[in-house]
């Protein structure tokens, strides 16, 4: 490592000229560069003072050229992959809302700057702008953005990586990256968050009832469905959507007089079951208001819901607890623990002091409470199951949880392939599921199917009243379940490179050493890419009945299945395809399946 100190408080390598802005005289700042490999370089920031201060906002800064770059993407990105401008905010994130990084590329998908940063607790603002004036990005990372306790020391690093690297390569070792980090250390995804998954949100709301849950059950048991997830509404009687009944956390015996006994005949099913919690929410129709109406970070009156404050021990012990006595009580698989990113403070509560108080920082409380959880629900259950829901997706809640799903996009295939590539670029072996999947029974098999195959490469999740669907749709999900089944060694666990986030993600692909899976979701042309294994499967995402296959050098005799969205076989044949462009005749929602070494 060498520390080349051009004036104070900068630094200039070979690639970049970084400069410190803000928290004058609090402060001595060292910036050191240590080049990890060609392209790829960490900044070491080390802050020291005399004695503990209150930090303000601090700023590193530095260039890049508007050369080769026309996308950025970032976690919270969803549809918008535009460039942004210096004049503008850059994306906060902490340890209960996104992650700190992102990503300059090309046309081509491929890296042209992916820089992140070490320290997920605290808030940090990360910013990529175009400077108008001379066409260069204004790169920045700054510190101490909310209120943080008193510090002398403070250290972190900024990785930086220009290699010309398809985009994903970059963000996949980011994320190695911060597993890597003491502290960081992902938890362990039992096999079981890993499988299909029933959930009774859209289908049920809130109107739960134990018979009917158990009925949908033993249906999607049988279409390939391991686990349920019970959520909002077990709590309440109230089905106004609100949350003005969280917080006591008692089951509402109208709804379930037994919820023991009902888990117990979950289980006899043969499926695992989770429980939906509002983690942060204590409404003001509950008991619990009452307790807590003075420790509270934030009212949010349109919900009839205030935001508990995690800086209180005697609130961390209350929710913790609760979890305790539901994993004792009901032999719940794991909690759906929701809203996590609401913990956040106001401005009239952000700088509170009191001495029941143990913190004064609010993500360092939620880093407390969240580790707690987890470490204390293991000693009661050891594979117990946590599920967060995006936007609260970055490296440290993959300490506390090992289930991550899309945010909220009912009915909404496209943005259910967005937000599940979106979270699955930095989860590592973290098990990334869709959010719960639904459609209008009315719709044509072929429509309802791309659901299914706009999620192919997350967990599915499905919420739909099974026996409130046509048949063909029955059958549809069957094979859809069954060919995720099939081939999750690939689409969840082999290695996977999605098209152009600038586009959302038009062709995916994923594969092992023996198969290559590409999904299709634009009319384009089907690039299959080099050194294609002995099977390779394109799905067409798309309501089109053909598709044009690229073939850089021919694949020889092959046998060519193709199957229409129920899964049934509708030609197969032994055909030569040589090199160049190949039209092939393929369904709407369909599949065509190439084996080498047909016999012609």
């Amino acid at each position: 490592m060498n520390a080349i100190n051009i004036e104070k408080n900068s630094l200039k390598t070979e690639k970049y000229h970084f400069t410190v802005k803000g928290d004058e005289n609090k402060f001595r700042t060292t910036l050191t560069s240590q080049v990890v490999s060609d392209g790829v370089e960490l900044l070491h920031i080390r802050m020291e003072a005399d004695a503990p201060v209150q930090p303000t906002p601090v700023e590193i800064v530095w260039h890049v050229p508007a050369i080769d770059i026309q996308g950025y993407w970032h976690p919270s990105a969803y549809r918008n992959r535009r460039l942004h401008v210096d004049w503008e905010r850059g994306l906060v994130s902490k340890a209960t809302y996104s992650a700190p990084v992102g990503c300059l590329f090309n046309t081509l998908g491929c890296n042209r700057l992916t820089f992140a940063y070490s320290d997920a607790l605290n808030a940090v603002e990360m910013a990529a702008g175009v400077h108008e004036e001379s066409s260069v990005f204004r790169c920045a990372v700054k510190l101490f953005t909310e209120p943080m306790a008193p510090i002398q020391t403070y250290e972190a690093v900024i990785r930086l990586d220009a290699r010309d690297v398809p985009y994903f390569e970059s963000l996949d070792e980011v994320q190695q990256w911060w597993a890597s980090l003491p502290g960081y250390e992902p938890a362990t995804v039992p096999e079981a968050a890993k499988l299909p998954v029933y959930s009774t949100w859209y289908s049920f709301h809130q109107q739960l009832d134990p018979d009917q849950i158990e009925h949908q059950c033993r249906l999607a048991k049988d279409l390939g469905c391991e686990m349920v997830i019970v959520d909002d509404g077990w709590q309440t009687s109230d089905n106004a959507r609100g949350y003005a009944y969280c917080g006591d956390w008692l089951v509402c015996e109208d709804k379930i007089p037994d919820m023991r006994a009902h888990v117990d005949r979950v289980h006899a099913i043969g499926m695992k079951y989770m429980l939906w919690y509002s983690v942060p929410f204590v409404g003001k129709k509950s008991d619990a208001w009452h307790r807590f109406e003075h420790k509270i970070l934030t009212v949010f009156d349109n919900l009839g819901c205030g935001v508990l404050d995690p800086r209180y021990p005697e609130v961390r012990e209350y929710i913790i607890g609760i979890y305790e006595k539901a994993l004792v009580e009901w032999d719940l698989d794991g909690l759906k623990l929701d809203f996590v990113d609401s913990f956040y403070a106001t401005e009239e509560t952000k700088d509170k002091q009191d001495p029941e108080m143990d913190f004064a920082s609010v993500p360092e409380a939620v880093d407390r409470l969240m580790s707690d959880v987890i470490v204390r629900l293991r000693v009661i259950k050891e594979d117990i199951m946590i599920e967060f829901r995006q936007n609260y997706i970055g490296p440290l809640m993959k300490k506390y949880g090992n289930m991550l799903r899309a945010t909220d996009c009912p009915n909404d295939a496209t943005e259910n392939r967005i937000r599940t590539i979106d979270v699955r670029l930095l989860s590592g072996q973290t098990a990334v599921h869709s959010d719960m999947i639904m459609w209008n029974p009315n719709e044509p098999a072929e429509s309802a199917a791309l659901q299914f195959i706009n999620i192919l490469f997350s967990v599915p999740q499905i919420s739909v009243k099974l026996d409130q669907i046509p048949e063909e749709h029955v059958q549809m999900t069957s094979f859809w379940l069954s060919f995720w089944r099939e081939h999750r060694d690939a689409l969840i666990e082999g290695k996977l490179m999605p098209g152009r986030p600038d586009f959302l993600y038009p062709m995916i692909s994923a594969e092992t050493a023996e198969k290559r899976i590409l999904c299709v979701y634009e009319d384009v042309v089907v690039n299959v890419g080099d050194a294609v294994p002995d099977t390779l499967i394109v799905v067409n995402g798309t309501l089109n009945t053909r598709l044009v296959l690229e073939l850089a050098n021919g694949l020889g005799h092959v046998e060519l299945t193709t199957r229409n969205c129920l899964g049934q076989v509708i030609d197969r044949q032994q055909v030569t395809l040589h090199a160049g462009l190949q039209r092939l005749d393929v369904p709407a929602s369909g599949i065509v399946t190439i084996k080498k070494g047909g016999v012609i």
